[in-house]
Formats: structure tokens, C-alpha cells, sequence
């Protein structure tokens, strides 16, 4: 009679990061690694939310300076014209048409420079063109979070998570112009509770 076969290894469960992180893998990384400076996320560190605004932030967030464009031009075509002067109204139409795509264009590098992270130790959030500000606090330090919703960004579902740490007196960092706000500020609530209090 053939002795009975050892029981096959038990898989070991998980890990508690594990779980709580479906962003852990190589490709994550890479893209973190591609979107922060390289010091910014420690060795070891889970990645729980890794994000950037919609889309829809380069023509949102200049929304009331693209209209004082639109308008200027549209008055001044319309005095040239009035006028008598088409050649006029042709370089204050090319003239606004460049201002137009100057502001959106400066407006995409803006969305290009923001990145925003939640990991199982911090908060981060990065933007900036020119001048580069990189916000992050510990779990501990985060004393609120809150969600808000302009106006703009409830016509196309977004919303901006607000984070406040103590003695400032108020927000200390946004994460502006998010898709699927309440899942994000959801996501980022449960982790605060999980790892940090």
C-alpha cells in the first residue's frame, strides 16, 4: 500500500498591503515612478490611489479667462468692422485665436504637472509649471478631509478633495477636478482610518 501523499503547501494569505492595495504592481510603480521625482515615494511604500485631475481641468480651470478672451476679441472684431477696417479685424481675430490656444496650452502643462498619490504612509499631492509644490503629511498630520463641488465641476461629476493639517487654519492641499469624487474621497477616508488612526 503506497503511503499517503504529504498535503500540498498551503498558498500564504495575502498581505493586509496587498489587500488593501490593487495599484501594488510593477506597472504602477513604473508610472509613479514616471509621474514623481524619484526621492518622493519611499522603499516599501504601497501605492492606494494614484491620480491626476480630469481631462476636463485644462478647460475648467481657465474657464472665466478664456471668456474675457473670447469677448475681448469678439468686441474688438466687431469695432474693426464696423469701421471699415477688415485687415484690423483679421489681427485681432488672429490675435485672440493665439491668446485661446497660449492659455489652453499653459493650462495643459498644468494638468501634466499635477499628480496626486495616497500610499499607505502619506498624502502627496504635486503640481506646478514653473514653480513645483509638493505637498505631503504623514497620516497622523492630516487632522480633516473634505469634498467639495463648484459648480463647474458638478455639470461634469467631478470634485476636488481637500486636506487640512493642524494650526494652519485652513486647506493645506487639493486634490483639484477628480472623476468619481465621493469613491476617491471614500478611498482616501478608509485608508486614513486604516493606517494612520
Amino acid at each position: 500500500m503506497n503511503p499517503a501523499a504529504p498535503p500540498s503547501p498551503t498558498p500564504p494569505e495575502p498581505s493586509a498591503a496587498t489587500q488593501a492595495d490593487p495599484l501594488s504592481g510593477d506597472a504602477v510603480r513604473a508610472r509613479a515612478s514616471a509621474l514623481l521625482p524619484n526621492e518622493l515615494l519611499q522603499p516599501g511604500e504601497v501605492i492606494v490611489l494614484l491620480l491626476k485631475p480630469s481631462p476636463l481641468y485644462v478647460v475648467l480651470s481657465c474657464l472665466k479667462s478664456l471668456t474675457l478672451i473670447i469677448l475681448a476679441t469678439a468686441t474688438g472684431v466687431y469695432l474693426a468692422r464696423e469701421t471699415g477696417s477688415s485687415d484690423l479685424a483679421q489681427q485681432i481675430a488672429l490675435a485672440g485665436v493665439i491668446g485661446t490656444l497660449g492659455r489652453i496650452g499653459w493650462q495643459f502643462l498644468e494638468w501634466l504637472s499635477r499628480v496626486y498619490v495616497l500610499t499607505d504612509q502619506r498624502v502627496v499631492a504635486v503640481g506646478g509649471v514653473l514653480r513645483v509644490r509638493v505637498f505631503e503629511a504623514p497620516f497622523k498630520q492630516v487632522a480633516q478631509t473634505e469634498l467639495y463641488f463648484s459648480l463647474r465641476e458638478r455639470l461634469f461629476a467631478l470634485g476636488t478633495v481637500v486636506f487640512s493639517t493642524p494650526g494652519t487654519g485652513g486647506r493645506d492641499a487639493a486634490w483639484e477636478m477628480v472623476t468619481q469624487p465621493l469613491e476617491v474621497h471614500a478611498q482616501v477616508v478608509a485608508t486614513l482610518r486604516r493606517y494612520g488612526r
